[in-house]
């Protein structure tokens, strides 16, 4: 297969790819909600002549395409389907027409990129080395999706040997691609803590218990876990995202209420930031004669990528995006539950730059401006299809 055969073949298929990523941009749904979403995805895999498999963790869809002669276990590519719970950006011709819903990561276009290796595959069955398993996901932003999708054995529909996962981003230009060995997303915890006192007036302190003093205290003494207990070549997070406590200036609450997120890289500093968490929390409330509700819990593990799957994306991406062109980033704080597929298979989650700075498409991600250059998705669908022809397994 020659590479401006399949470039001509991917390029010829552009106008498709908007079409269908603009359909589902208008039609967002919420995680575990993809129904009209997935009998898209299922319709157009069945019109290929692929294998179906619908109602996976509810709404998820798999479509398999069988080697002429498979010389290896199949290859996964995976692409997430649900929106957020975003109010977009007015003005847009394809602009979202669900209040309150938003494809502000990009998952319309990963569906619509997968649907075109989906078809320029099915076209090249006889090249071939594996099955090849289209993973259509729902659930990825906050749901734990693709945890599900395994559980109820999407690996073994076929013998599954290796997973990829694609992801525009808009972080880089159009034209670039970014893939790194070993961890490149974060772990993800998330905390909710009550620190409960006594209330009463804000003139008689010293006949309550202040769960705000307790409060003000925890979260400052909080910062020094990643500062003083976290190997400084480590790279962790803990976050305060949110205070609540009281309601009138001279009155004391019965209570202080904090959320946050915890994120890491490594199982080791994951259980340090869960420990020392309690531990700060605990020892900050009891200093000031306060009672701890803690609710701890553990989000996605972190997304780490086999080398040798990273060899193979290095390479077809050269060839789509050029040498110079591939880059190698440095760990992403952000949480991904593709990582679920690379704890059971060898693979990697691969982001494909989607910005235009000159067309003003540069918003971050879950920003209700959020857009990708649509030039992206071509390229992409090359992408994946490269790397379904390679004929081996990651080494």
């Amino acid at each position: 297969m020659s590479r401006d055969d399949l470039r001509r073949d991917a390029d010829g298929m552009a106008s498709k790819l908007v079409a269908w990523r603009r359909h589902l941009h208008q039609k967002p749904e919420l995680g575990f909600e993809e129904r009209e979403t997935a009998a898209f995805v299922a319709d157009r895999l069945r019109a290929l002549g692929l294998e179906v498999h619908t109602g996976i963790a509810h709404t998820g869809v798999v479509g398999i395409l069988r080697a002429s002669k498979a010389r290896g276990p199949a290859v996964l590519l995976r692409a997430d389907m649900d929106a957020l719970p975003i109010q977009e950006v007015e003005g847009r011709e394809y602009g979202s027409r669900i209040e309150g819903k938003m494809h502000a990561c990009g998952h319309d276009g990963h569906v619509a990129m997968l649907l075109g290796a989906a078809t320029l595959l099915k076209d090249r069955a006889n090249l071939l080395g594996r099955d090849v398993v289209f993973c259509f996901q729902p659930a990825e932003e906050g749901m734990g999706g693709a945890e599900k999708m395994i559980e109820e054995g999407v690996l073994d529909l076929v013998e599954t040997g290796s997973a990829f996962g694609l992801h525009l981003w808009t972080g880089n230009e159009v034209g670039s691609v970014l893939v790194r060995p070993g961890p490149a997303m974060a772990a993800q915890n998330e905390f909710a803590a009550r620190i409960v006192g006594r209330g009463g007036h804000g003139a008689i302190p010293q006949a309550t218990i202040d769960p705000i003093v307790a409060a003000a205290q925890a979260v400052t003494a909080l910062q020094s876990i990643v500062s003083r207990n976290v190997d400084p070549v480590e790279t962790a997070v803990v976050t305060v995202g949110s205070l609540h406590a009281g309601s009138a200036h001279n009155v004391i609450p019965d209570d202080a209420r904090l959320q946050g997120t915890l994120r890491s890289f490594s199982e080791e500093v994951r259980d340090l930031l869960k420990r020392r968490l309690r531990e700060v929390l605990e020892n900050s409330a009891a200093a000031a004669g306060c009672r701890l509700e803690l609710e701890l819990t553990d989000g996605y593990p972190a997304v780490v990528n086999d080398p040798g799957a990273v060899r193979q994306v290095r390479s077809a991406a050269g060839e789509v995006f050029g040498e110079d062109n591939v880059i190698e980033p440095p760990p992403i704080a952000a949480a991904e539950d593709f990582a679920y597929f690379l704890r059971e298979r060898p693979g990697a989650f691969v982001f494909v730059g989607a910005a235009n700075s000159a067309k003003g498409i540069d918003a971050p991600h879950h920003s209700p401006r959020f857009d990708i250059d649509e030039a992206a998705l071509p390229r992409g669908v090359e992408l994946l299809v490269r790397l379904a022809l390679e004929a081996d397994a990651p080494r």
